[in-house]
């Protein structure tokens, strides 16, 4: 008599879905912190993200562990995790940081120089010219002007030959953005197009040394902006 089969493979199907649903979590999440929904120092509670989400505890715990380790929440003993708070010193260190990274990629990049890393660089900047930042409460509900001012700044960088270099570049970049969308409710109207004009120009010239300074001036003034505008700083 034959006896019933058992499934002795292991459950490669569900390991998946377990890790497409922390995914899940992760981007939904991120995408909060980023645009300030989540709040600094809020408490993010399993059980309420449980709810939210209608997941189990391990696809929380692994999104959360992700953004931790990318520095967006903080995590305190027998207090469970919250969202990483903002300070003025910090911004200024993701402002050197990004000169500095962001300055060496662009660098390289005109070393480099190539066509297609012009004709992105023309594109992107092309695309951005063609929607205005919006201001105020709404500033970030449609994430059109967000979604093509990261890709320019991208483009900004993609010539540089170091994957490493562009994915750093990328992270402190949102670090960044995170600190902009705080604040961006009273950040005065800018006319940021031109300093971005400015910088395709010096690359295009392939001037590195004065698109290097017209970066930094470009981070600079940003910061200056947020810290004047926020008061979470």
């Amino acid at each position: 008599m034959a006896t019933p089969e058992t499934n002795s493979e292991p459950p490669v199907a569900g390991e998946q879905r377990a890790k497409a649903l922390s995914t899940e979590v992760y981007h939904q999440l991120r995408a909060d912190l980023l645009a300030g929904r989540l709040r600094p120092g809020e408490k993010l509670r399993a059980e309420g993200l449980r709810k939210r989400f209608n997941i189990g505890s391990s696809p929380i715990r692994e999104a959360l562990n992700r953004l931790l380790s990318e520095g967006f929440v903080s995590l305190e003993d027998q207090k469970g995790f919250r969202v990483a708070p903002v300070t003025e010193q910090e911004l200024h260190e993701l402002v050197m940081a990004r000169s500095w990274i962001d300055g060496t990629a662009i660098t390289e990049s005109i070393e480099r120089f190539d066509v297609a890393w012009e004709e992105q660089l023309v594109l992107a900047l092309h695309r951005l010219s063609k929607v205005h930042r919006p201001l105020g409460i709404d500033a970030s509900q449609d994430g059109v002007w967000e979604r093509l001012h990261r890709e320019f700044h991208s483009a900004l960088v993609a010539g540089c030959g170091s994957r490493w270099i562009r994915r750093i570049s990328e992270q402190l970049f949102d670090t960044a953005e995170r600190y902009r969308l705080l604040a961006v409710n009273k950040i005065p109207e800018r006319n940021e197009l031109n300093e971005h004009r400015a910088i395709v120009e010096a690359c295009l010239a392939r001037d590195a040394p004065r698109a290097v300074q017209l970066l930094r001036e470009h981070f600079n003034t940003t910061f200056q902006v947020i810290v004047s505008a926020s008061t979470a700083l």
